[in-house]
């Protein structure tokens, strides 16, 4: 059936391109700064190949993010408010990033103008294909016949219950960008510390566990998920990967051995999340029943 509204997100959900045009989605670019050179992220990498991105950064290249400001969502909103739609937004985490924010001042201008149309945001508190695969169920329950304020509802209701786990290979990309000391860096390059991450119910990305070795990495996101994964048998879950995709399908083989689930989606982490976690990045996305 035909959704009586447009489901609009941001490029950080890392949806493929076939996913954005099996969904219709609408998708607002955040971007990226490389050497003085500012790309914006599209799902058909029309201003920069993901895989020449993760070049740049195996080259030691450092980028720089930047998020969708208000007069961005204004132009983008407002195109959609004159062709007589009402907007369902599910942003990346308001937590890494101000995009969200800008959303906010964005719709408060546009109703004003057009008291009739509705724009409903959901903060994701997701990031990456979590973020995407909450959209994905958006759109499932959009195509049941719920209304825009009913598949928003669910959303806030449900949105917790999307469990991110990361593993990051490269901690020299964590220390470019900040979010990890020389020293740290260095004492975990020289044990082959790789640490596995979840994203908190607030949106943040934190450290849980560290494990020796990326077989042991991967196998750790497959313990952790053991833990918190429900219906496993039910599920279609996602796996994103910084332009590994060997090593994000012997996840998928690992899950499926020891777990079993209903279907595996695969995607790359794209330039604005791959800025901060690195080639070689495996990440792991489905519903549980805590973060």
């Amino acid at each position: 059936m035909k959704i009586p509204y447009v489901i609009v997100t941001d490029s950080c959900s890392d949806l493929t391109l076939e996913q954005v045009k099996e969904m219709n989605l609408d998708v607002i670019p955040l971007s990226v700064e490389i050497e003085g050179n500012v790309y914006k992220h599209y799902p058909d990498e029309r201003q920069l190949k993901v895989n020449d991105f993760y070049d740049m950064l195996r080259d030691k290249k450092v980028a720089k993010t930047s998020l969708i400001n208000v007069g961005e969502f204004l132009e983008f909103f407002e195109q959609k408010l004159n062709d007589g739609q009402d907007i369902l937004y599910i942003a990346f985490s308001s937590a890494l990033s101000g995009s969200y924010q800008s959303s906010v001042i964005a719709r408060t201008e546009l109703l004003e103008k057009y008291p009739d149309r509705k724009i409903v945001i959901v903060d994701s508190r997701s990031a990456s294909m979590g973020q995407g695969l909450l959209i994905w169920y958006a759109y499932q329950k959009a195509k049941e016949g719920l209304s825009i304020d009913e598949v928003g509802k669910w959303l806030e209701e449900n949105k917790l219950n999307i469990i991110h786990l990361f593993t990051v290979d490269d901690l020299g990309t964590l220390k470019r960008g900040g979010r990890l000391s020389g020293t740290q860096a260095l004492l975990g390059s020289l044990l082959k510390v790789k640490p596995v991450l979840h994203v908190t119910d607030e949106g943040k990305l934190v450290p849980i566990k560290k494990a020796r070795g990326r077989k042991s990495s991967l196998q750790t996101l497959v313990d952790v998920m053991k833990e918190k994964i429900t219906n496993a048998k039910d599920q279609t879950i996602f796996i994103s990967h910084g332009d590994d995709l060997s090593d994000a399908e012997y996840t998928a083989r690992l899950i499926q051995e020891q777990i079993g689930v209903k279907e595996v989606k695969f995607g790359i982490i794209g330039p604005v999340i791959g800025a901060h976690s690195g080639p070689k990045t495996i990440a792991v996305f489905f519903v549980g029943n805590q973060r």
